[in-house]
């Protein structure tokens, strides 16, 4: 029982986990946001563009109808023609164009992040097997886009319907009406639809990327086993862990056995630090050898005592020596004073157990 929980898939993702599918290209995407993007910078284009867009259309191509008698299409004039026109068809539609191009990508920024991966592309047996394919034509997924497809074409037929149907008597009129009140109506119209689709599906695609995402947690969710064993890979396994602090351990036990049967004194406090200091003439200054507290202190002392170097118990000095000199540096000009005073006391001791 516990291993089926620990591989039921129940907790939200960790971070890693979250960043390793972004950088597969599996990102929350949801593709009615992206049409609501495009529609909608379309309709902007239409309502703002259409009338600088329909002038220089319409001025190319009278100019061209009416002039046709006189343009040449041999050789190179052909062709020249061929760039003018379309030159100028180009610059028309150029605002227009761009702003659908920025649309689209808006519309997937708004989603994720910009994602540079060639996973997605990459060929795949899964992508061409036509089993696969079936699956995928006859899945859930398959089946709820049916669906929303079906619905949202049902509710945009709707509401155009109800928008339309008032004016039905007037669009019986066309038939006979100036063209140049064909096109006032039709403009109207045109920017009432497209202000019901736009609205219609801003809320499609609010509803459709937070059910995206929903889904797509979901499938990034990690069972305890995952979590634990992506701690292990980027903490480190607790037991090599273990077995790497008890390795650190014995490699400074060995340094202390070496190094503090050459020291001149240790400096300590009753019970918590401990600090060899190592001086001999013409040093520029003393040198710590080895330092610990707790258990490494106590070591230290031991093996001070086994080897005849004195231990001068020295509270603030120790605990100042302990927190501001690493092993193999020289203490600092603050301590000058201070260790010269005991390593000073020490030699006096020393001349004096030789004189007897």
């Amino acid at each position: 029982m516990a291993d089926e929980s620990d591989n039921e898939k129940t907790e939200d993702p960790t971070q890693r986990k979250l960043d390793e599918a972004l950088k597969r290209g599996d990102v929350v995407k949801s593709q009615e946001v992206n049409t609501w993007f495009i529609i909608a910078a379309g309709a902007l284009a239409l309502t703002t563009f259409s009338g600088s867009f329909a002038n220089g259309l319409y001025t190319t191509f009278r100019g061209l109808i009416a002039n046709s008698y006189a343009i040449r299409t041999d050789g190179r004039a052909l062709v020249s023609l061929g760039e003018k026109i379309g030159i100028e068809t180009i610059a028309a539609v150029a605002i227009p164009f761009l702003l659908l191009l920025l649309a689209a990508i808006a519309g997937n920024m708004v989603q994720h992040r910009l994602v540079w991966t060639t996973e997605t592309i990459t060929p795949k047996l899964s992508k061409i097997s036509p089993i696969a394919g079936l699956g995928r034509m006859f899945s859930k997924q398959a089946l709820a886009n049916f669906i929303k497809g079906l619905l949202k074409l049902t509710v945009v037929g709707v509401v155009l319907t109800a928008l339309l149907w008032p004016e039905r008597d007037r669009l019986e009129g066309l038939i006979s009406a100036d063209p140049a009140a064909i096109s006032g109506l039709t403009m109207s119209l045109s920017a009432k639809m497209l202000g019901a689709v736009v609205a219609i599906l801003a809320v499609v695609a609010i509803a459709d990327y937070l059910f995206q995402y929903r889904q797509w947690h979901e499938k990034q969710k990690m069972s305890l086993q995952e979590i634990k064993d992506e701690y292990k890979q980027s903490e480190g396994d607790p037991a090599i862990k273990g077995r790497i602090r008890a390795l650190r351990h014995s490699r400074m036990r060995q340094r202390i056995m070496a190094a503090v049967p050459k020291a001149t004194v240790v400096i300590t406090n009753p019970t918590h630090f401990a600090v060899a200091l190592q001086y001999e003439p013409g040093m520029d200054a003393p040198v710590c050898v080895a330092k610990g507290v707790d258990r490494i202190a106590l070591k230290i002392r031991e093996v001070a005592g086994e080897h005849n170097v004195p231990i001068v118990e020295n509270v603030p000095l120790a605990r100042a020596l302990h927190a501001s000199v690493e092993i193999d540096q020289a203490i600092t000009p603050e301590h000058y004073k201070a260790v010269a005073e005991v390593i000073g006391y020490v030699m006096r001791l020393r001349r004096g157990l030789a004189r007897q």
